[in-house]
């Protein structure tokens, strides 16, 4: 059984890394994308993990699906198609801040039937972002695996990333954004995107609401602040390590997959009998790996694995 499947986007993060003696912006062609990332992350803290998405028949895909091999992540679940790769350029500010344009491709192909359902059911964990759910075929693809993972009473995560460049209007963001919540058991958000979920910038507000709707475990990240979260009606707050930004590309994604990596690791049903202490604990370590990632260029080559943080 495999710890967690990630559903979604694997792409290209095209990355300024700065400039040349010219003053002309220098990129790196990062392996990236939210779901996928997650997917490394947790495979580099010793959980097993796989992904299911779709990349072009070019040398992107090829890169790709050896990165995602390379670190030890299941790519039977990969795809090929006929448009190209997707590519993110991103660019950064002084402080380290992402700026995103998409070129969207192959991603938005997936199609239900390219899904495999014993590869979901194998999974202690199904995670997914919402970048799957801007449009194409991904859209139904990824609420459809997702429906069948809450019927085989797999644990569903989730991680809204709204990039509003993907979206027709705020309106459709919203209603596709919110669209697995019901389905789901873990939702991890940034405080940036609470208001949009949740309708409210308070933590314990937009938690409480979240938790109204079903949600078991909210956890919202706070930049350099660290982590608020709302587990079994109590919440609290865990303070965030400091570290000296070098590209925040990532940051969150491997503070997911540092949390779910620990969750799974406690059994088949990774929340059972989770105790607010051990989850603070969980949290403590998951900062820790997203501090690392944060002090490095790049998202998956920027993730620590487990002997870096023991």
């Amino acid at each position: 059984m495999k710890d967690i499947t990630a559903i979604g986007e694997v792409l290209i993060d095209l990355t300024q890394t700065g400039r040349n003696a010219q003053n002309v912006p220098t990129f790196a062609a990062n392996p990236g994308g939210a779901p996928a990332n997650v997917a490394v992350a947790a495979a580099r803290l010793g959980a097993s993990t796989a992904f299911v998405g779709k990349v072009g028949r070019d040398g992107f895909g090829d890169y790709l699906t050896s990165v995602l091999e390379e670190n030890g992540v299941d790519v039977s679940g990969v795809r090929r198609g006929d448009a190209p790769t997707t590519m993110a350029v991103v660019t950064l500010s002084p402080e380290g801040e992402r700026s995103f344009r998409f070129i969207r491709g192959a991603d938005m192909d997936l199609a239900s039937d390219e899904v495999e359902l014993s590869q979901l059911e194998g999974s202690r964990v199904l995670h997914l972002g919402s970048v799957s759910l801007t449009g194409g075929l991904a859209r139904a693809a990824t609420m459809f695996a997702v429906h069948h993972a809450r019927q085989k009473g797999v644990m569903v995560s989730y991680d809204p990333n709204y990039r509003a460049a993907l979206w027709s209007g705020r309106e459709e963001a919203v209603e596709w954004m919110r669209a697995p919540l019901p389905l789901t058991d873990l939702l991890k958000i940034s405080d940036e995107e609470l208001p949009l979920i949740t309708g409210t910038d308070d933590p314990e507000e937009g938690s409480r609401r979240m938790e109204a709707e079903g949600i078991r475990l909210v956890l919202i990240t706070l930049g350099k602040d660290g982590v608020f979260y709302r587990w079994q009606g109590r919440t609290g707050r865990v303070a965030g390590v400091a570290a000296k930004v070098a590209d925040t590309n990532g940051a969150g994604d491997t503070f997911l997959g540092a949390v779910l990596s620990r969750l799974t690791a406690r059994g088949e049903k990774p929340l059972e009998g989770l105790e607010a202490g051990e989850l603070e604990e969980i949290l403590s370590f998951a900062n820790r790996a997203a501090a690392l990632t944060c002090s490095r260029s790049g998202a998956i080559p920027a993730m620590p694995t487990l002997s870096e943080l023991q």
